[in-house]
């Protein structure tokens, strides 16, 4: 292959993210070219509503897969933590690049940390994940939807519309704004959203010669750790409608993992964890799912 096409959203991240694929694609390839095919996704037009409202996170796929189905493109790049539990049929992940900082950061231009925020702060996020943590640490704070790529949610906290803002540590650095982190919210106080920091590769399972071309940007460590992440996360039927957050790293021989499902409305939560072999990521999540459930998880999640 001599050109590949990668289909990407037209948010700064979502183009930083593919040009970063780009690079590491021709790095390996020398002489391939790649070329972005920057797309409109429904995730990113509607903004008024947070995703759980209009259908969840798989919004930020589907015209992406459709333009793969149509042969307008090869391959896809995603944010691994908006990526579906269940990819749609005909398509899968053939490389997940090294992860990135997995946490979530505090952003304000006022305050050091959740913990000094004055009682009634005005916090931004439309994360039912954030805001189940942030209720269970203050209950006192507003929290108020925000959507939006990074750029713009920074441009809102800084009009004055919230007192603090969280946003993934991971973006604001890949976009060269690390300065705007007051604080990391780091494990294990506080847990990411499932896969958060990884990129991922979206492919066409019928296209073996692609598959070859993106395997040595698969990075192992990373892919062990975020499938445990979303085998929990998939056990619970996870989606953008549930508070559920999970982080699992390598520990020497083993793979340790830990999961939350709390609630949005009043803070309560379950914490579960736990550990396996490293190749056992997926039964270590849902393991660790099925611990949840036994531990009350089940008021938090619908139906």
């Amino acid at each position: 292959m001599e050109r590949l096409r990668i289909a990407t959203r037209k948010s700064p991240l979502a183009l930083w993210q593919s040009e970063h694929v780009a690079a590491a694609l021709r790095a390996c390839h020398p002489g391939l070219e790649v070329e972005l095919v920057p797309l409109s996704t429904r995730g990113d037009e509607v903004l008024d509503r947070s995703l759980a409202a209009i259908g969840g996170k798989g919004l930020f796929l589907k015209e992406l897969e459709i333009a793969m189905q149509a042969g307008a493109a090869d391959c896809a790049v995603h944010s691994l933590k908006d990526v579906p539990m269940e990819l749609e049929p005909g398509f899968m992940m053939p490389a997940i690049l090294a992860r990135a900082d997995h946490a979530d950061g505090f952003v304000s231009n006022t305050y050091e940390g959740i913990d000094t925020l004055p009682h009634g702060a005005r916090v931004g996020t439309s994360s039912l994940r954030r805001q189940a943590q942030l209720r269970a640490r203050r209950p006192d704070l507003e929290l108020r939807d925000l959507r939006g790529n990074v750029n713009t949610r920074l441009a809102k906290l800084d009009a004055g519309d919230y007192d603090a803002i969280v946003l993934a540590c991971a973006g604001l650095q890949r976009l060269g704004l690390e300065s705007r982190i007051r604080a990391r919210l780091d494990a294990p106080d506080w847990l990411p959203a499932p896969a958060q920091g990884a990129i991922a590769i979206e492919c066409r399972q019928d296209a073996p010669q692609l598959q070859a071309l993106f395997a040595p940007l698969d990075d192992a460590p990373t892919r062990r750790c975020v499938e445990a992440e979303r085998a929990m996360n998939r056990a619970l039927h996870g989606s953008c409608h549930v508070p559920v957050a999970a982080f699992a790293w390598l520990d020497g021989e083993r793979l340790r993992l830990d999961g939350l499902v709390g609630s949005a409305t009043d803070g309560r939560a379950v914490r579960a964890g736990g550990e396996s072999a490293p190749a056992e990521g997926e039964a270590l999540g849902a393991r660790v799912a099925a611990m949840l459930l036994e531990g009350g998880a089940g008021a938090f999640l619908p139906g």
